[in-house]
């Protein structure tokens, strides 16, 4: 594991580094992820809020894929070695240094010493923070991604972690003028059907677009998973294992479809009805459980059951 837990590591790290002074639900080190490694099993991971994290390192002058904390409902609160320009955004919630309110959203200066507090949030699921210079745990095959379905990278954070920084490599840019999108009231993801929407009914294939979805309380990193109708079979029995994309809505015994995320298993037995268009899934990752979905399907494959024998 590329992080430092305990106490252990705080002289040689902390001067040039954060402490974790509270980890919350779940807190992991998130770049861009590693792809191009599916062939060995190994899932891209990286942040779910894509969008969000360039946003945080623009604000701090870094690169898009230096390596941000992602963390989870409930925020965080870091203690950094040294004075370093920090940004949070994702899901809006209170920032404060030092128990001051401090801006979302916005290049944010932290002491040497001074506690950057990211509270709950209020809407949404996942904030992202930023630190000038990035987090410099080691990469692992090109990734500095905490993945938790494999097990590569850093271990979530947990109380008491210290982590290095890298050092800035140019100032920061001002926020965006146009206003960020709040996280979503109703998750509306557009999908194509396919490539295993004849293993499901035209009934199934009605109710994936017109059911009442919500996102359950079940999801996590590796899927966004649904409470409501199950989506009726017309074929028995279960596939071999094929390869996952990313965005696959892959259907489990239950019925009820699971959007795959970004820690989601390579491969996978069980059938694909659809698989939603990219754009779609950083909304996703900021839909909190009880949000209602709504699945479109795009007009490229609104011809009905017999267009989605294409491969995703």
């Amino acid at each position: 594991m590329s992080g430092v837990h305990g106490a252990s590591g705080v002289s040689s790290v902390a001067r040039d580094g954060f402490t974790v002074v509270r980890a919350g639900a779940l807190t992991t080190v998130q770049d861009l992820g590693r792809p191009g490694h599916a062939h060995l099993g190994v899932p891209h991971a990286g942040a779910l809020d894509a969008p969000a994290a360039r946003l945080a390192n623009r604000l701090v002058g870094n690169a898009d894929g230096a390596a941000v904390l992602e963390t989870t409902l409930t925020g965080c609160a870091l203690r950094p070695g040294r004075q370093v320009t920090v940004a949070v955004t994702g899901a809006p919630g209170p920032v404060l240094v030092d128990g001051r309110p401090a801006a979302w959203g916005a290049p944010v200066l932290v002491p040497a010493g001074g506690v950057l507090e990211v509270a709950p949030a209020r809407s949404g699921v996942r904030a992202y923070v930023a630190f000038g210079g990035g987090v410099a745990v080691a990469p692992v095959l090109g990734s500095r991604s905490t993945d938790l379905l494999s097990g590569l990278g850093p271990a979530p954070l947990r109380d008491g972690d210290v982590l290095p920084l890298g050092r800035p490599t140019g100032p920061g840019a001002p926020p965006d003028a146009l206003p960020w999108p709040a996280p979503p009231a109703e998750l509306v993801l557009r999908v194509r059907l396919g490539p295993r929407a004849d293993w499901f009914t035209d009934a199934g294939l009605r109710t994936l677009t017109a059911g009442a979805f919500r996102v359950s309380s079940a999801s996590n990193r590796i899927g966004l998973r649904t409470e409501g109708p199950s989506l009726e079979r017309a074929r028995s029995g279960e596939l071999a294992s094929e390869g996952m994309v990313t965005g696959a809505v892959q259907v489990p015994p239950d019925g009820r479809p699971v959007v795959f995320l970004a820690d989601h298993p390579t491969t996978g037995g069980y059938p694909v009805v659809a698989v939603v268009r990219s754009a779609d899934l950083p909304a996703a990752a900021q839909a909190a459980p009880g949000t209602p979905i709504r699945f479109v399907v795009t007009r490229a494959t609104a011809g009905g059951p017999a267009a989605g024998r294409a491969r995703a």
